[in-house]
């Protein structure tokens, strides 16, 4: 398998992972451009975020958290 191929692989593997991501949040409360907004980020950790939202932090307010 050449690196151009092992690119694409990786690529596609993370965006199933964003899309999981964005499903999750979605179900946990956030809004759709919310949810892609922490979904697309490294940084934001996804069982935090839900935590956020399942102890009563409105969404709005724990993507301001988040970001």
């Amino acid at each position: 398998m050449g690196e151009t191929e092992l690119h694409v692989l990786e690529d596609t593997e993370q965006q199933r992972i964003e899309l999981w991501r964005i499903e999750e949040l979605e179900r946990a409360g956030y809004s759709r451009r919310a949810a892609g907004r922490l979904a697309s980020r490294n940084d934001v950790d996804l069982h935090r975020a839900v935590e956020l939202v399942r102890r009563g932090c409105p969404p709005d307010l724990a993507t301001k958290i988040l970001l």
